[in-house]
């Protein structure tokens, strides 16, 4: 009977001590904790959302993550429209500018970001950019003014885009101390740069409640081609509807 006594006394202790080990072994030594922010435009409720991002700068101590590239990035020109309109890479990413269209294009950029001009190309054909500066680079047709995209390049993975709703969920943040930074499409940098905000974290969820977007943000209609002038009126191609 004392054996028994034992034996079940031992399974238990047993037991018990890989329980332990595994919730030690799950638990994470580093908490990472939730950013949340909403963005609210001073336009008119029926004005559609401007394209938007919230990022992360890490500063003092606390150690940057990495940010690799997931795949091929690629900005489509098709129907004489940038796909997609809004694109996050890492610094030092390569951009494949393919022609989907059977008429020519020429991208370019002139702008804080990266600047190049890649010149006509046609139908079926396909260009590269490496972006290697960390920045917003708005890109353009020097054919096509209606056509217009936005490649933000940043050397940080801790970042969000809005959704359809205005809001920002930012998961997986490390413990340490930040600068939040905000871009909104059509909103002046100078504008921008006075929404940014210092933030302590600590491993835990963070609502930052709501931020307000000048009534300047949303895409220009209009913008000057690559030598700075107005875009001249051009006979459409025959392919073009």
């Amino acid at each position: 009977m004392a054996r028994t006594h034992l034996r079940r006394w031992l399974v238990c202790c047993v037991s018990l001590a890989s329980c332990l080990i595994y919730a030690q072994s799950n638990s994470s030594p580093n908490p990472v904790g939730e950013l949340r922010l909403r963005a609210v435009s001073t336009q008119s409720a029926k004005h559609h959302p401007a394209p938007a991002v919230i990022w992360l700068e890490p500063i003092g101590a606390t150690p940057a993550l990495s940010f690799r590239p997931h795949g091929r990035y690629t900005l489509l020109q098709k129907n004489r429209t940038f796909i997609p309109h809004l694109q996050v890479i890492p610094v030092g990413t390569s951009v494949q500018f393919p022609n989907a269209d059977p008429f020519f294009h020429n991208v370019f950029s002139l702008f804080d970001g990266k600047r190049f001009d890649l010149g006509l190309y046609e139908a079926g054909s396909s260009k590269s950019v490496i972006f290697s500066r960390e920045g917003v680079s708005y890109i353009f047709c020097n054919i096509h003014p209606e056509m217009s995209a936005v490649v933000l390049a940043l050397s940080t993975p801790l970042y969000a885009i809005a959704d359809a709703n205005d809001a920002f969920v930012l998961p997986n943040i490390p413990p340490g101390d930040y600068i939040l930074h905000l871009w909104v499409e059509g909103l002046p940098q100078t504008t921008a740069d006075q929404l940014t905000q210092r933030l302590h974290l600590t491993g835990q969820n963070v609502d930052l409640g709501v931020v307000t977007i000048p009534a300047k943000a949303g895409a220009s209609d209009t913008h000057s081609n690559k030598y700075g002038n107005p875009y001249d009126p051009i006979p459409k191609s025959p392919y073009e509807h």
